[in-house]
């Protein structure tokens, strides 16, 4: 098969020719039709979420099953499916309680396996986590779900609890952003929109942001939330990975307000302050999300179908597997918005 392979951290990876994986005995073989090409693959890349090298990257992908191990029963050859980027065990107190994406256990492919950036890629353990794509969710918004969308979905409902009339404010508004901002209007929630770009802010009104605010034409994002808002935000979500904006975040909510972090915080940032003073006294929460289990996925999937949801929006850009190392070298900057597909 032919795969994206990072060797060395920094530099560019490569398309090479490689083996076929091999079909676990519990899992199955994807041929992968859509894989995107998330920030988070671009951390480790850079060195800021390490990984063991090399490695294939890829997180975010749908597809067609084309082998299936011994020991899996339910699949078969031919079938269309997706899966969370978080493979849970499906064994221990927190795959069965329905939290696989919290797993100690958990392996993720791009990260600890051979990733989707790839004709082929092997998923084990696939009854705790192959998604079953119904006929018309395509290949490429099942894609866009994998981590942005899902770990958006699940900050939002799960986390933030989101309803019709509620305030949110997303900071950053590439793939996650512009998700949490098609996801909280779909709930009839109200939404600012904070950005470093006009095409970014651009993309967040059209998905139907109600206010939106370029922080740097802004000394004090915050308190602009606050007064835009009659009061502050219900549900906060911190997007980028940033102390400033996930203070931000945390600063602009109302009283017994969420903040989501969903933006990784890595290395320094990794001790990031919020202002506790205002936690305590105001009642507030902070959640982290990390991704979604596919237990959950029916629900969301169900939204698609239906048309509330429809994250093919989101995507601004397809191509072709020899193009990916460029697309990922292109997240050096935050320039551009929404989200980039790759077709093997």
């Amino acid at each position: 098969m032919r795969a994206v392979v990072c060797s060395t951290v920094g530099v560019l990876p490569r398309v090479t020719e490689m083996p076929d994986p091999s079909c676990p005995s519990d899992g199955v073989l994807v041929q992968v039709a859509a894989t995107g090409v998330c920030r988070s693959d671009w951390h480790a890349w850079r060195g800021h979420d390490p990984v063991q090298l090399p490695i294939i990257p890829g997180h975010e992908f749908a597809g067609v099953i084309a082998a299936v191990g011994a020991d899996v029963s339910g699949w078969q050859v031919g079938d269309r499916v997706t899966t969370p980027f978080v493979l849970g065990c499906g064994r221990c107190e927190f795959c069965r309680a329905g939290d696989a994406q919290v797993c100690p256990n958990q392996e993720q492919p791009g990260f600890t396996l051979p990733g989707s950036f790839a004709q082929l890629v092997a998923v084990p353990r696939a009854a705790a986590n192959l998604v079953r794509l119904p006929d018309d969710v395509s290949f490429v918004a099942a894609a866009s779900l994998g981590c942005r969308f899902a770990t958006a979905f699940r900050a939002l409902v799960n986390h933030g609890a989101v309803k019709a009339g509620q305030w949110v404010a997303v900071h950053g508004c590439g793939g996650v952003g512009l998700s949490a901002v098609m996801i909280a209007k779909a709930f009839g929630a109200k939404v600012v929109a904070v950005d470093v770009t006009a095409d970014a802010l651009a993309a967040a009104q059209r998905l139907g942001a109600d206010e939106i605010v370029n922080s740097t034409e802004i000394d004090d994002v915050a308190t602009e939330i606050v007064q835009r808002t009659g009061g502050g935000a219900h549900i906060g979500v911190d997007a980028v990975g940033n102390p400033v904006s996930a203070a931000a975040s945390v600063a602009s909510l109302r009283r017994r307000g969420r903040h989501v972090q969903v933006g990784l915080l890595l290395g320094a940032d990794a001790h990031t302050a919020f202002p506790m003073d205002r936690v305590i006294a105001q009642e507030l929460a902070i959640f982290g999300s990390h991704g979604m289990p596919a237990v959950d996925y029916p629900a969301m999937l169900d939204l698609l179908a239906s048309g509330a949801l429809q994250p093919e929006r989101l995507v601004t850009r397809r191509i072709s597997l020899d193009d990916a190392p460029d697309a990922l070298a292109g997240m050096d900057s935050f320039a551009g918005s929404g989200m980039t597909i790759i077709e093997p």
